[in-house]
């Protein structure tokens, strides 16, 4: 019996990682075009980068089934601010988006009619994208695409474009030497990481650290159980009833998460972590800014406080349910469950991991990350319907930064 709990059990684990290059797709990328169609760069001449970036995109997806999710928006979806595709980004609507700014052809036109040496093939084109909403998923799987995207973009392009400056006689080849940088590589791409993920003390913050949340949750039942029999068994008092030995033990637990969270919390602020920042703008790149604040810390408490109690009540109901000593095959369990569901994204995993989204370490990991770095405000509803589930069971470019392709 044990050996086959262990293989059910563990094969949770093995396999939320064994579709994920079927379901790469289901990392979403806007991918959304502003050359030449917002004012003043709209012109009777027909833009030449966007067009090309649109139709390199759709030939990668018509050429593998294995892409980043690339889903093409026009600029009136947002209002004709890129601003907007930034601030989507940012709300989580997609991992990441390519923009193509709205003077891309225009100043490139212009670089090599006037030469213009100052002109910058960065300006072109950006990525945006948010490190901190999940610092494995973006290096391991949508990096990578991207940069293979954007080699081909460039190479298509520097190809195309090379061959109609030097069929124009009527630029002059001077340009080109005052300004070579407009003949190649002619575009390139902005990298808007808008928020990295930093400190590195931040690391178990977010990941193995909250698996001692699950633990401590869990042996804080042990540890009281000699208080729960004094109420239990009469000793010169009645015993308790039923309902008042579970109303006795929700509150007892919940009290005792209080400060069992507390002093969980307090680990993250003895090694420095920052949490005193003060917030920055959604659509900027900011190093470690804090959602609300000097007000972060108590914010970031509450959050391990509501996830220890929407784990621990989970442990508490099936130690009353079962007992010993099925409670230690429950605490395998409802480990490998959320560290599966809470430290890999759930988008690559099979739809059998949908349940994942209720559970209680997948939503801690995603509001702490939000809180500390930021990614968006935090939700606190989300983490309430997440006790109640648990309760229920039974048992333009600010600045110029380096490619991604770097």
């Amino acid at each position: 019996m044990l050996a086959t709990f262990i293989l059910a059990v563990m094969s949770i684990y093995w396999g939320v990682l064994s579709h994920v290059e079927l379901n790469i797709p289901s990392l979403g990328v806007y991918v959304v075009d502003f050359d030449g169609q917002v004012a003043p760069y709209t012109t009777r001449e027909e833009p030449l980068v966007g067009p090309l970036v649109l139709k390199t995109v759709e030939q990668l997806m018509a050429s593998t089934p294995q892409h980043l999710g690339y889903t093409t928006l026009p600029p009136s979806d947002f209002n004709n601010d890129p601003m907007l595709v930034r601030e989507a980004v940012y709300q989580h609507h997609a991992w990441a988006a390519i923009i193509v700014n709205p003077n891309a052809t225009a100043l490139l036109r212009t670089a090599v009619s006037k030469g213009n040496a100052s002109y910058d093939p960065l300006g072109a084109c950006q990525v945006v994208f948010v490190e901190a909403r999940d610092q494995t998923t973006y290096p391991e799987y949508i990096f990578p695409e991207l940069n293979l995207l954007q080699t081909e973009i460039i190479s298509s392009f520097g190809t195309m474009w090379t061959k109609m400056v030097m069929q124009n006689t009527s630029i002059p080849r001077s340009n080109l030497g005052t300004a070579p940088q407009a003949l190649s590589p002619a575009i390139g791409f902005s990298s808007f990481n808008l928020r990295p993920f930093k400190p590195a003390a931040t690391i178990p913050t977010v990941n193995i650290g909250l698996i001692y949340l699950i633990i401590v949750a869990f042996f804080s039942f042990p540890f009281f159980m000699p208080i729960h029999i004094t109420f239990m068994i009469p000793s010169g008092h009645p015993p308790l009833r039923f309902w008042q030995t579970i109303v006795w033990r929700w509150v007892s637990a919940v009290s005792v998460y209080f400060f069992l969270s507390l002093a969980y919390s307090m680990v993250s602020l003895a090694f420095q972590i920052p949490f005193n920042n003060p917030t920055a703008p959604h659509t900027e790149v900011a190093q470690n800014p804090n959602a609300y604040g000097r007000g972060t810390f108590p914010v970031y408490w509450m959050i391990n406080f509501v996830g220890m109690i929407a784990l621990g009540l989970a442990c508490e109901n099936v130690a009353m349910a079962v007992g010993q000593p099925w409670t230690a095959l429950w605490l395998i369990f409802w480990v490998i469950s959320n560290v599966s569901t809470g430290f890999y994204a759930i988008e690559l995993a099979p739809r059998f991991y949908a349940w994942g989204y209720a559970w209680p370490l997948h939503n801690s990991k995603s509001h702490i990350s939000r809180a500390i770095e930021p990614v968006c405000r935090i939700s606190l509803e989300k983490m309430l319907i997440c006790v109640r589930q648990s309760s229920k069971r039974p048992a333009a470019p600010s600045s110029i930064c380096i490619p991604v392709s770097g």
